[in-house]
């Protein structure tokens, strides 16, 4: 793990504090294009930590600057995400599985960052689920699964069978077209499911609802 904090791309946080965490994939080739494209002033990107290939993590950013990794969404009636949150960019082009050891070196960086922070489970997200429609990483190949094995996010049980628009709102998914939440929601919790909204999908939404509100976290007041 290193922390050089190589990017120039970051600002001061108006007033907010590292509430969530975000994760991403590169969507390029590799670590070393995404590296120079994250720490490229033309590019107004960046990200506070990359995982590249080997499960090496690099510190891009410092955490308590503001990074440019979330643009435009919201999270829990919440906008301005990167004010309020810690950006993890995986490398990969976005059609391959994460290697073990980057995935290895995530639930070790998680760990440092909810414990510095004091960010719970249910404050680790995915790119696509602050922004439905606009982004879908880390995509349907990212092992949520595994990361709420460690603790590290949430991964629900079915709930009984309740209108799905009711439970995105619980769970925390910005208002936008309802396909476009299906989608951003299937991404996360049910991978490759397609087609028009199901029971599975309402049972689904509701366990996850319901796992939400059990791990809420008080969220700190917004400056003024």
């Amino acid at each position: 793990m290193t922390a050089a904090y190589p990017s120039r791309n970051h600002g001061d946080r108006r007033g907010q504090r590292p509430e969530l965490i975000v994760l991403h994939y590169t969507g390029m080739a590799n670590a070393a294009v995404a590296r120079a494209r994250l720490c490229d002033s033309r590019a107004e990107v960046s990200a506070h930590w990359l995982i590249g290939e080997a499960g090496i993590a690099e510190a891009l950013v410092p955490e308590t600057r503001r990074a440019w990794h979330a643009g435009a969404g919201a999270w829990q009636g919440r906008g301005d995400v990167n004010s309020r949150s810690i950006g993890i960019e995986i490398a990969n082009p976005g059609d391959r599985p994460f290697t073990s050891r980057q995935m290895d070196a995530l639930t070790e960086l998680l760990r440092g960052i909810m414990s510095r922070w004091h960010i719970g489970p249910a404050s680790v997200i995915a790119h696509s689920d602050l922004a439905p429609g606009r982004k879908i990483d880390p995509g349907p190949r990212f092992d949520w699964q595994r990361l709420a094995h460690e603790g590290l996010a949430l991964w629900p049980d079915d709930g009984p069978d309740t209108p799905l628009s009711d439970s995105l709102d619980a769970i925390g998914y910005p208002a936008c077209d309802e396909p476009l939440r299906l989608a951003a929601f299937r991404l996360r919790f049910r991978p490759w499911a397609g087609g028009p909204e199901t029971i599975a999908d309402r049972r689904r939404a509701a366990g996850a609802a319901r796992s939400y509100q059990e791990h809420a976290q008080p969220c700190p007041p917004i400056s003024t």
